[in-house]
């Protein structure tokens, strides 16, 4: 890339047709989340079936993932991001049409891998586009994909409740994302392999540098599932908060995550992706504790408030450090994609375990003890701190701390 006026032009349209890629990819997730009452009923399964196949997205995304990158390597950057980002928005339409549970398992499953590949590709072109910035903005582009997430929330519970049925919903939504996500990815860089460059496997083991990088991500996405899945029954069931105020907790969790992303670049350009993650993971600790000991609603809220805080800008910079770890940085970013995934999946349900064996607090114990590793383990993420580019004749600095 050059460093004229029209390759910085270039790269800043990339970094703003990414971001709307990412909108795009976390609207889609939104969409599909407000209608899962909806599609229970239409499948005709019941609660714990329903849990069963809500583990196929998960399963479908580890699976695929590791695809991304050949895929990127036989067609480009640009065309596969193109290909991935549609399939990802056309399978939103797939599950309101499944009859019946094993109909339901096999599209989540197709709808987890597009997911996952789509989340892989933009994810190493949004890396791609920070190196070329020098300044961080990975924090910013998963800001965009939770304000995406937020809006298509936010159309699927208007949908819910005008009554309309998911499969119109779904057609609709799906055929204006990916417009927009199509559109959008006109602009993003357009990388093509090196003539020489061996594609990578379909198939292989994270390298040893993701999973050190996958199991910060991994803490960080257990604190984030436990939150948005049981703090509203936390404040219901220990604190004996009323519905509204349980449910508005949930909401100012995913806020401040939003915000917190989105302003999260500035922090890490001045402090570095060490620093502010071992920071980050004082406010998780911080805010585990205020859950833990809280005795009053507002308490635990603020609890929550501080551990959306904290984790906000773990997983943009694993994603960010395993971009940089290593010669195949898709694989790389397919590793930690994979363990976050899987965090993801586990969490919930191994709330619910702990708590039915002991109590939700015990549960909270567990996910303020994660947050320790937070900060302990920090230093894997020194891949992700840039050394500024330097001008000829200029003095080359040190890396940051």
């Amino acid at each position: 890339m050059g460093t004229g006026v029209h390759g910085r032009l270039e790269v800043r349209r990339a970094r703003y047709a990414v971001a709307t890629v990412f909108a795009v990819h976390g609207a889609v997730t939104g969409s599909f989340a407000t209608r899962v009452p909806w599609i229970q009923d239409h499948a005709g399964v019941g609660a714990g079936q329903l849990g069963l196949a809500l583990a196929f997205p998960a399963l479908g995304a580890s699976v695929a993932m590791p695809l991304a990158g050949r895929i990127s390597h036989r067609f480009g950057a640009r065309t596969a991001l193109r290909g991935l980002i549609a399939l990802w928005t056309l399978a939103l339409v797939l599950p309101s049409l499944a009859p019946n549970m094993l109909a339901l398992c096999l599209v989540l499953f197709v709808y987890g891998a597009a997911a996952g590949m789509s989340d892989v590709a933009m994810n190493a072109l949004g890396v791609e586009v920070e190196n070329r910035l020098d300044k961080s903005i990975m924090s910013g582009l998963h800001g965009m994909w939770s304000v995406g997430a937020l809006v298509g929330s936010a159309a699927g519970t208007l949908a819910a409740h005008l009554g309309a049925d998911a499969r119109l919903h779904h057609v609709l939504a799906a055929a204006v994302l990916t417009a927009v996500g199509v559109t959008a990815c006109a602009w993003v860089l357009d990388l093509q392999p090196a003539e020489d460059e061996e594609p990578p496997p379909r198939f292989a083991l994270p390298p040893r540098s993701a999973l050190l990088i996958g199991a910060i991500g991994f803490c960080a996405v257990f604190a984030e599932g436990a939150s948005l899945d049981w703090s509203a029954v936390y404040l219901r069931d220990r604190l004996d908060a009323s519905a509204g105020l349980a449910a508005a907790c949930t909401t100012g969790f995913t806020l401040t995550m939003a915000v917190a992303r989105i302003a999260g670049d500035r922090v890490v350009d001045r402090y570095g992706a060490v620093r502010t993650v071992r920071a980050s993971g004082a406010l998780a600790v911080l805010g585990g504790l205020l859950i833990v000991l809280a005795r009053h609603p507002a308490t635990a809220m603020g609890g929550f408030a501080l551990v959306g805080l904290g984790i906000a800008v773990v997983v943009p910079l694993c994603f960010a450090a395993a971009g940089r770890s290593g010669p195949n940085p898709s694989l790389a970013i397919a590793g930690v994609a994979t363990i976050t995934y899987t965090s993801g999946l586990i969490a919930p349900s191994a709330i619910g375990l702990l708590a039915q064996a002991t109590s939700l607090t015990v549960s909270f114990v567990l996910v303020t003890v994660l947050s320790c590793g937070l900060t302990g383990f920090a230093r894997v993420l020194r891949a992700g701190d840039r050394t500024p580019i330097t001008r000829p004749g200029a003095a080359v600095p040190g890396p940051r701390p």
